[in-house]
């Protein structure tokens, strides 16, 4: 079956697999260039992005707009979601079964953009995309390909926020990635 945006943001509108779609404002699909070469996966929405519906516009999400500008490009250049569409309770890690009633979305959107490379922030989306043996410290910055596609674990935004040191490391991270997006351009 040929899924469209369309249909994608109807199915996740009427979802309730789990117990995240009770108490929540908004789901949060995900927005951008339905066909960007550079895809970001983080881990659910936060109270802002519930509030407004849109992934990544609170604190993180403006640190996030800074990174992806530092790399040259724009937010309107790239497609961001995350792992669960809906706000878990007082923004706790989704649970490995929230995360897998999500997956058939993440996996939708993924067939929908194509893109060539996905940065994955943080651990829980790095676990959910890559697999559990994820560990962000160990494996952030480290390239994992599957099928054509580069993905790229980096801390995320809030991680951050709450320990300048590790933005260093996420600076080299997407350096990577631009040059991964770069190299992949020329050939």
């Amino acid at each position: 079956m040929e899924v469209s945006w369309d249909s994608l943001h109807a199915e996740i509108a009427a979802c309730e697999k789990c117990e995240l779609c009770r108490q929540i404002h908004h789901k949060v699909p995900g927005q951008g260039n339905g066909s960007a070469d550079l895809m970001f996966i983080g881990e659910g929405p936060g109270a802002d992005e519930d509030m407004q519906g849109l992934a990544f516009v609170g604190r993180a999400g403006q640190l996030l707009t800074r990174m992806i500008a530092a790399m040259g490009m724009s937010r309107e250049q790239v497609y961001i979601c995350n792992v669960v569409k809906c706000r878990p309770p007082q923004n706790r890690v989704p649970l490995p079964e929230e995360a897998a009633a999500c997956m058939p979305y993440l996996r939708a959107q993924f067939a929908l953009v194509r893109p060539k490379v996905i940065v994955l922030l943080g651990a829980t989306a790095a676990k959910a995309v890559i697999g559990s043996e994820v560990r962000i410290t160990r494996d952030r910055g480290v390239w994992v390909e599957r099928k054509g596609v580069w993905f790229m674990p980096t801390y995320h935004p809030a991680a951050l926020l709450r320990d300048e040191s590790k933005k260093r490391d996420a600076w080299h991270d997407l350096q990577l990635v631009r040059d991964k997006l770069r190299e992949m351009e020329k050939a």
